[in-house]
């Protein structure tokens, strides 16, 4: 098969609404990250997203639809308080998990009565959902544990000559997977961290809770992204606390007959710099550090055997989700379910 990257038009579109319905698989742009598109309501396409990403069977799909869309047609109950953060965050970087009417296939949501919705507000991955005019599933576009994409290139890298089409969208502002967020319940519960924040949620609604996984016990879980080692960049990752910096440069430099680089905000840039380290600058400020992570995460791994990371120094807010997923990055082992 070949794998062509085309620019979003109204004929690339019209192909991509074809690859669609016939059970094809077509890569898309959003604001946070590329997806790995499917018809949300074909058995078999559903499953062929699963196996092209060598995705566990137990980790569920987020189906993405247009700002628009009918969503009494797949969900089965909507609580007045998901209607005040749809009109304040939506279209936008939050996954809504909703009962299900069970019309969408149950590999999506990996046999549960759940379903999680989101309307991403990229300008291109709303073109497309309008062409195609029903709920498309959409993780990640990269191969299962690997760093996500941020770029059609990206894309490529993992999935040349497995699926058809890319539609190239640009570079991803946002970096950072969607929060999810269980509003099956009478209070919101964040499921994964991202950039819209609980403290965000609790101030529209007034109050949000945190789920917190227990890996003693085998439930399943209602989001993506909960469970196992994700977002890893092909090399060796060493994680320091930013309280332990002096220690990662002191590893840094014990480091002997292998490529070694640092990954950390631009506070620390310097410590690195002295020693002679190539170092991926982070940035400053929450908005870039969501921005860069994935895009430098992909980086290491073709300069270096080693990444020596140093966390950042801020851990609320939108740096939550920023470390959620530099923590699963470094992760040594899988986290068994």
């Amino acid at each position: 098969m070949q794998t062509k990257i085309k620019q979003i038009t109204p004929e690339t579109l019209s192909e991509a609404k074809t690859i669609i319905l016939d059970g094809g698989v077509v890569a898309i742009p959003t604001e946070t990250v590329y997806g790995l598109g499917g018809n949300a309501f074909d058995d078999e396409a559903v499953k062929r997203i699963f196996e092209v990403k060598g995705r566990p069977n137990d980790n569920p799909l987020i189906a993405h639809v247009h700002s628009d869309f009918d969503l009494k047609k797949i969900i089965d109950y909507d609580p007045p308080y998901a209607k005040k953060l749809r009109e304040a965050f939506l279209p936008g970087p939050l996954t809504l998990v909703y009962p299900s009417t069970g019309k969408v296939s149950p590999y999506v949501s990996c046999g549960l009565n759940t379903l999680a919705v989101r309307v991403p507000s990229h300008t291109g991955a709303q073109a497309f959902l309008r062409k195609v005019d029903i709920p498309i599933v959409a993780p990640s576009a990269n191969l299962s544990k690997h760093v996500s994409p941020t770029s059609a290139a990206h894309v490529f890298e993992d999935f040349n000559g497995k699926i058809p089409l890319i539609l190239d969208g640009g570079e991803c502002v946002g970096g950072i997977e969607s929060t999810v967020c269980d509003v099956t319940g009478e209070i919101p519960v964040v499921l994964r961290p991202g950039l819209i924040t609980r403290e965000m949620i609790a101030a529209i609604v007034g109050d949000c809770k945190e789920y917190i996984p227990d890996f003693t016990k085998k439930e399943k879980v209602k989001s993506p992204g909960v469970l196992y080692k994700h977002y890893s960049p092909r090399c060796q990752t060493k994680l320091f606390d930013c309280k332990d910096v002096e220690r990662a440069v002191q590893t840094a430099k014990a480091q002997n007959g292998v490529r070694v680089a640092a990954l950390c905000e631009t506070f620390f840039v310097s410590k690195f710099e002295k020693i002679g380290l190539p170092c991926l600058n982070l940035g400053e400020t929450e908005t870039e550090m969501a921005g860069n992570l994935y895009r430098l995460l992909r980086e290491a791994e073709k300069i270096c055997d080693i990444l020596i990371v140093v966390e950042p120094r801020k851990k609320d807010g939108v740096m939550e989700g920023v470390l959620n997923r530099l923590r699963k990055a470094c992760a040594s082992v899988d986290i068994e379910h």
